[in-house]
């Protein structure tokens, strides 16, 4: 037989008043159902708590050896309550988020700053990963929130648009196509380029684009992470193409920036979660944030 909270408070209550009468004022109960809620208990317990007198009540040795118990169980049952209200109020919690290198360098800051403001003691870890990395984390659960370039054939997760990010060159000081006042991919590629490797998102669509007008990008140099790209440009390796969010990383490299045109590359950048999982009152606190900064 089941023992249920409301039992062991029922007892709690009694030992702690030595009256059925007090102890059924006090859980707005009447004499006949507290009666029956004891009685429950110590048939699920296998004996009995209390000695009933016609003027007392008093612990058995078993109900002495059980009311400590009792305490420490409503004890624990109250603080396991307060941790969820306090969950739900922001007063406690921690949340994951994932986002590429580019959005955690130049734009979360701002957002983890703001929440932290409002939320100080929720816990927050950012997972810094490619774009790729950023959709598995999320669809394993490792994370509730991304942020990252629109997935490809991902009917398990949700996409919302932040904004519209444009490719643009980056170039080292004194480079010759800093004197052009527009820049064309076939300028680009006339000289050594630095890229992402495959299978990076970005580089499939750059690809995809330039095949479109029959162009091929045959890198030099290529590395998983943007701000290895940029260290190569900047020593003089070549020049690249990154995403416009990472501008001012890239200036504070040293380097220039340009936009490119034929073909203007774009992309969408959002948020992603999983379709059929809420999300933790914590995770739509930075939503909103993550939305109205992004706007």
């Amino acid at each position: 037989m089941a023992v249920s909270i409301n039992q062991v408070i029922a007892f709690s209550t009694v030992a702690r008043t030595g009256s059925f009468a007090e102890a059924a004022i006090q859980l707005h109960l009447s004499q006949p159902a507290l009666s029956i809620a004891i009685k429950n208990l110590e048939e699920a317990l296998g004996g009995k708590l209390l000695a009933r007198t016609t003027r007392s009540v008093a612990l058995t040795p078993e109900g002495k050896a059980f009311y400590p118990v009792a305490r420490r169980l409503l004890s624990d049952w109250e603080q396991s309550l307060q941790d969820v209200r306090n969950h739900f109020t922001l007063r406690r919690g921690k949340l994951d988020i994932a986002a590429m290198p580019t959005y955690t360098i130049n734009r979360l800051p701002k957002i983890l700053a703001s929440f932290h403001q409002q939320y100080k003691d929720i816990h927050v870890t950012v997972h810094d990963v490619i774009a790729e990395s950023v959709v598995d984390m999320v669809r394993e659960g490792r994370c509730e929130l991304g942020v990252t370039f629109e997935p490809s054939d991902a009917p398990d997760l949700a996409f919302e648009a932040l904004f519209k990010d444009r490719f643009i060159a980056i170039l080292p000081s004194k480079h010759p196509l800093l004197a052009k006042s527009q820049l064309r991919w076939s300028d680009l590629l006339a000289y050594p380029h630095i890229s992402l490797q495959r299978p990076a998102g970005t580089r499939a669509l750059i690809d995809q684009a330039l095949a479109a007008k029959d162009l091929v990008l045959t890198p030099a140099f290529e590395s998983h992470q943007l701000v290895s790209v940029g260290r190569m440009v900047s020593e003089g390796l070549g020049l690249s193409v990154v995403p416009s969010t990472s501008q001012n990383q890239m200036e504070e490299m040293g380097l220039h920036c340009r936009a490119i045109s034929s073909p203007i590359i774009t992309h969408q950048l959002g948020i992603i979660k999983r379709r059929q999982q809420e999300l933790s009152v914590a995770a739509q606190a930075m939503e909103v944030l993550v939305r109205a900064i992004d706007i």
